[in-house]
């Protein structure tokens, strides 16, 4: 029988990252062994990165991406964004295979894909390869059918309302 859960939150609504941080902030409660690896994210300076270390050592984040891409701020070119996230999966990959994590996360993963980082082939073949014991947790705006079908449990945040749409602009501790 099957132990290990694939999880995926997606959709244009807030609360991904979040969600997955929740699991996380649970497992460690049960003294599991979790590791975030963050796709995209990782140029900026986020509440995770500093409230992460206080989990320590039972949870490990990995930041990766070389920030946004895209925005306006972003100097990489989409190739260098690419390798970086070539490079994302090659980490993920060893951590999801190394035997020390109950439950990784792959934050934003889903939006890496969607901007054409990284293929949904090597996205499957984590799922694919994980081992049974292990809970998957994938984060990230426009997950591929493919994923969702593969997945055990599919949670699509849908965006109602949001204080940007009043001007309101990121707020540190809710946002980032």
């Amino acid at each position: 029988m099957k132990d290990g859960l694939t999880i995926v939150y997606t959709g244009k609504g807030k609360g991904k990252t979040t969600a997955a941080l929740g699991i996380a902030l649970r497992a460690v409660g049960y003294e599991k062994r979790i590791c975030m690896i963050q796709f995209i994210k990782g140029s900026w300076h986020y509440g995770e990165m500093d409230s992460s270390k206080r989990l320590e050592p039972e949870f490990e984040m990995v930041a990766v991406g070389k920030g946004f891409v895209g925005i306006i701020d972003d100097k990489s070119s989409k190739e260098e964004h690419k390798e970086i996230a070539n490079e994302a999966i090659k980490i993920s990959n060893e951590k999801i295979q190394s035997g020390k994590y109950d439950i990784v996360i792959l934050d934003e993963i889903n939006y890496a894909v969607n901007l054409g980082l990284i293929p949904v082939n090597d996205v499957l073949n984590l799922i694919k390869s994980k081992p049974q014991e292990v809970d998957l947790v994938l984060t990230g705006n426009y997950a591929k059918d493919e994923v969702i079908n593969l997945a055990d449990l599919v949670t699509e945040m849908r965006e109602i309302k949001h204080p940007f749409q009043k001007g309101i602009k990121a707020k540190k501790g809710i946002d980032f």
